[in-house]
């Protein structure tokens, strides 16, 4: 299996992922102080606590990288059905439900590792450019700072689960829009936030949604030797 991860890394080179989630941690940063000067300007939304604010930064990675995990689902499964490719790495002396579930790990666990990554530098700078530009009345302790990101990757992991729903909508198809489009309906779900009433902290949904995300990558792999990829 670790074989095959490797494998999957060096076929689909990821330097774009890397990229891409390099520039989307600048893009979160700059709209999440934006919003929150916004909100403080106008009062619409009330965010006065520093809890309201990383909630917000959390909700803004998370959706941004479940956007980001149906790319990758898209890339190393879909395409590589839509193109037939698929059918090379079947004739492989390899069961079909390793490979499959080789592509699964390596979405799910790029998709945690770049949340936690993200969420702790979008955290950073946004701490960083509150101090020399204020824009919540109140200073982060370093002990706050260390908590509220730890407070983060549970939720992180579980997100990395809703990020696999949109193998579903892409696999009934081999629809490449289908994946994508479906993750969007999913970040509305999942990380729709209002401090009065927010989604993305209801932890029985947050759960909910990670199982059925779970059971989706089970099934995809377990009826893995009866899918047609013609």
């Amino acid at each position: 299996m670790l074989q095959l991860l490797k494998l999957e890394m060096k076929k689909f080179n990821l330097g774009w992922y890397v990229k891409g989630a390099i520039i989307a941690n600048i893009i979160i940063t700059a709209i999440v102080c934006i919003v929150i000067f916004i909100a403080q300007r106008e009062g619409d939304i009330p965010i006065s606590t520093y809890q309201d604010v990383y909630v917000l930064i959390g909700a803004s990675v998370r959706a941004t990288f479940i956007v980001f995990a149906s790319v990758l689902i898209a890339k190393l499964i879909i395409e590589e059905y839509k193109n037939k490719t698929i059918l090379i790495l079947f004739s492989y002396p390899v069961s079909r439900k390793k490979i499959i579930a080789s592509k699964l790990i390596l979405i799910a666990f790029l998709t945690l590792i770049t949340m936690m990554l993200s969420n702790m530098v979008v955290a950073g700078l946004f701490s960083i450019i509150n101090i020399y530009f204020p824009i919540v009345p109140f200073a982060l302790t370093a002990n706050q700072f260390i908590g509220e990101v730890i407070n983060m990757v549970p939720f992180a992991i579980v997100s990395s689960g809703i990020s696999l729903i949109p193998l579903y909508f892409g696999m009934r198809n081999h629809s490449v829009p289908a994946t994508i489009g479906s993750s969007l309906l999913v970040v509305a779900i999942a990380c729709s936030y209002n401090p009065a009433i927010s989604l993305v902290t209801f932890i029985p949904l947050q759960l909910g949604l990670a199982a059925v995300g779970v059971v989706i990558a089970y099934l995809g792999i377990h009826n893995i030797e009866n899918e047609d990829a013609m």
